[in-house]
């Protein structure tokens, strides 16, 4: 997919407004129609390979009545919780869920070991252009951070870039006050203390970022099972409705739709009542839900509808020994000033 084909801001505003005046939910979608996915060049239900790795795994006789990446050999490889809707309101979900789950598997790939890698969700607001503030899809973070992949830069770190939940379209808060295109300042940045060392605030050629070998698209609870048992966390389409106002418990209704996305890190069974249920992981903070997780029963809430997954490709981390090294003002690291989409 040619980054050419990702959407202006002005097209995400319009499928954003469309597919919000078209919803009869009692919460708005921030989960974009086929339509007005596929208007901003993202592909539905998209595989980066005609045969795909996922089919190539294999699976147990019998999975395990419970497994969770959070609890795996008494180690977690869940990363932090995120909170979508601080310090204003933004319904990026679709970028929360699918940098949660690659950030578990960049963790599972190094073993559980170093500090944290915790990307930039910014970054995929500011440059993605498959989704917004007012929604996106759940399949378009990955599909635009595959064809960056590309150039052998992939999606910054949190420290470079951090989360302020706005977007070009967005009205809300300080949004409208700043400039959230893709400059090479909103893809990754520092801020010096001294003029001589790159002035006020400094976009960055080089810094840490995780790029993606391949991307996925499956539905069903076998599919969803093979894969996170195999690899590690993905990221789903579900019904938030019922969750509002959720406090504990296991969430059981069907679901009358997508219109929220999630991370799914791994399955249990309730001792009690025998229901299995998926260990899911929100985006709206650790004072929701059980400490910003919740549990829903197979097949519930359309969890299991549509869901998507990467493999990450290079990480850049202390054991690899691939950092380049900035100095604090970023001088010697100071991109060009231009828009790079």
């Amino acid at each position: 997919m040619a980054p050419s084909r990702f959407a202006t801001a002005a097209v995400l505003a319009s499928v954003a407004s469309a597919s919000v005046a078209g919803s009869k939910r009692t919460r708005p979608s921030e989960i974009l129609s086929r339509e007005a996915t596929e208007k901003l060049g993202v592909t539905w239900r998209g595989n980066s390979s005609k045969t795909d790795s996922h089919s190539l795994l294999s699976s147990p006789a019998t999975y395990p009545g419970s497994f969770t990446w959070c609890d795996k050999d008494g180690k977690s490889y869940c990363t932090m919780s995120r909170n979508q809707h601080i310090p204003q309101y933004c319904g990026s979900c679709w970028a929360h869920g699918a940098v949660s789950a690659l950030g578990d598997r960049v963790k599972i790939a190094r073993g559980g070991q170093g500090v944290d890698v915790n990307l930039a969700v910014q970054h995929v607001l500011n440059c993605g252009n498959v989704g917004s503030c007012h929604g996106g899809s759940v399949d378009g973070t990955y599909q635009w951070l595959h064809e960056i992949s590309k150039t052998g830069t992939g999606i910054g770190y949190e420290t470079a870039q951090p989360y302020l939940a706005c977007s070009s379209d967005s009205t809300e808060g300080f949004c409208p006050h700043a400039d959230w295109s893709c400059t090479a300042e909103n893809k990754a940045r520092t801020c010096g203390s001294f003029d001589q060392e790159g002035g006020a605030c400094t976009g960055l050629s080089k810094y840490p970022n995780v790029t993606i070998s391949e991307y996925g698209s499956i539905s069903g609870k076998d599919a969803m099972m093979k894969e996170i048992f195999n690899r590690g966390p993905i990221a789903c389409g579900i019904d938030a409705n019922p969750l509002l106002n959720f406090e504990t418990g296991i969430a059981t209704g069907a679901g009358g739709g997508v219109d929220h996305v999630i991370s799914i890190v791994g399955w249990g069974t309730d001792a009690a009542s025998s229901q299995q249920y998926w260990i899911v992981r929100n985006s709206w903070g650790e004072y929701w839900g059980d400490m910003g997780y919740v549990k829903v029963a197979f097949g519930a809430l359309s969890v299991e509808e549509q869901c998507t997954w990467a493999v990450p490709k290079t990480i850049t981390a202390v054991e690899k020994n691939n950092q380049v090294h900035c100095h604090e003002g970023g001088d010697n690291c100071k991109a060009a000033r231009s828009v790079v989409v």
